[in-house]
């Protein structure tokens, strides 16, 4: 009762849609109102949410939901198709990551979505209590919440309001994505008045305009968010305001003494203004920012690396035969056997000719040293990060730039020591082969 009146659309409490009773106003957005209802047939809690765009719509005293005006009607319309399409949608679902839709109705002119209750907190409120939490607990979160991001894209679904509020983390630890009030079948570019619902902070610079083409790298701007709020915490900065003057970088860079830099570099890939710089679907993402730590190339490998060894006993040799005279002579009379046999398959001295030896010395001499690729690669280094930007590469090596994507093999937007080398003994072979031929 108390929480009612902080929200003037909602129902009244005790009031009876069908078998739910209505007991408490969980939260209120643009798109509509989530209420905590008990399912009088099953006795059990369940989450109602409620369309009304608060935009476009008011209650009626009667209770029921209508447009504010003869303009907002059409509006109002549409987003209810999309409310009812979402619902049937999301009710095919039965991911463990992805709020569970057990129904939907329409009434009071409106419609009514009937999800389980999930006990737990809201990662806003963990973070709170814990800020920046450790690189592997975060991918431990992040990774199934990816896999049920996936399922709702594989439909032609976007969320389009990800955040730390709309992710909630269950009692056991699991976590699992709610809340797709915001969620529309934006996939074809169908934009109206009510695309205009987001979060300033998670939400791409896209879902500003009508105009702006979204897809799934809208949704993973917003993951990216997430992630920023998590490692920096503090809110990522706005999208419209980090085209004056981009903070982005800098808060990022607070957090490099307790991340990784590939997991940063892949939270600043998610968040780029650029839509079309962005990762272009979950699974493109997902390789790179669930990747293994990567070990800085200024540490030797020895103090970090672990290897599992595997003890194998060594049998103890057995004792020796007093027959070794035979075995002498077996010996002896086999090597002579080999040396004939190796005398008749040697090739006449004529046959051999020198372009093998010369390409191979030819190789030997074009074959770098392994120090002299290591000083071209830090040389190219201007920032000292460890590794090749796309600038970097193209101020240096021409070549590679051109090439850039596929020398890229983990596709994080920049070129490691490993993947250079691997690329300038890819152009060497090439260079020799063409040689030889």
């Amino acid at each position: 009762m108390p929480a009612a009146p902080h929200f003037r659309n909602a129902l009244p409490m005790q009031s009876v849609l069908q078998e739910y009773r209505i007991e408490q106003v969980l939260g209120a957005g643009g798109f509509g109102i989530t209420y905590r209802a008990r399912d009088t047939n099953l006795d059990k809690d369940v989450a109602i949410k409620e369309y009304l765009p608060g935009e476009l719509a008011m209650r009626a005293p009667d209770g029921n939901v209508v447009a504010q005006g003869t303009t907002h009607e059409a509006g109002y319309k549409w987003g209810l198709d999309r409310f009812l399409l979402e619902a049937r949608t999301l009710a095919k679902f039965s991911h463990p990551h992805i709020v569970r839709v057990l129904r939907y109705f329409e009434a009071n002119a409106t419609a009514y979505m009937v999800m389980d209750y999930e006990k737990g907190d809201p990662l806003k409120t963990v973070l709170q209590l814990d800020p920046q939490p450790q690189e592997e607990k975060l991918k431990a979160l992040l990774a199934p919440l990816l896999d049920g991001l996936s399922a709702v894209h594989a439909t032609g679904f976007l969320h389009r309001d990800i955040k730390p509020d709309n992710i909630f983390i269950r009692a056991n630890g699991s976590p699992v994505l709610i809340d797709f009030g915001a969620a529309r079948q934006a996939m074809g570019g169908e934009t109206k008045s009510l695309t205009s619902i987001l979060t300033p902070g998670y939400a791409p610079l896209e879902q500003y305009s009508g105009e702006g083409k979204q897809g799934p790298w809208t949704d993973l701007y917003a993951m990216g968010g997430v992630l920023y709020r998590a490692v920096a915490d503090k809110n990522p900065p706005d999208a419209v305001s980090r085209i004056r003057g981009d903070s982005l970088g800098a808060g990022l860079a607070t957090a490099r003494a307790k991340y990784s830099e590939s997991f940063l570099r892949a939270i600043e890939w998610a968040l780029n203004v650029d839509e079309k710089k962005r990762p272009q679907s979950v699974e493109q993402w997902k390789a790179a920012v669930l990747a293994e730590r990567r070990v800085s190339p200024t540490v030797p490998l020895k103090t970090t690396e672990r290897r599992t060894v595997r003890v194998v006993p060594v049998p103890a040799p057995p004792a020796p035969r007093r027959h070794w005279p035979i075995f002498v002579v077996l010996a002896l009379f086999g090597l002579a056997a080999f040396g004939i046999w190796k005398k008749q398959r040697a090739p006449e001295p004529s046959a051999v000719v020198a372009a093998p030896a010369a390409r191979v010395a030819s190789e030997d001499k074009a074959q770098p040293p392994k120090q002299e690729g290591e000083r071209e690669f830090h040389a190219a280094d201007t920032n000292g990060d460890g590794y090749l930007s796309p600038d970097e590469t193209r101020a240096k090596f021409a070549f590679l730039a051109r090439e850039f994507s596929r020398v890229d093999k983990d596709g994080d937007g920049r070129i490691s020591p490993q993947e250079f080398a691997q690329a300038k003994r890819i152009m060497l072979e090439r260079r020799l082969n063409k040689q030889g031929n």
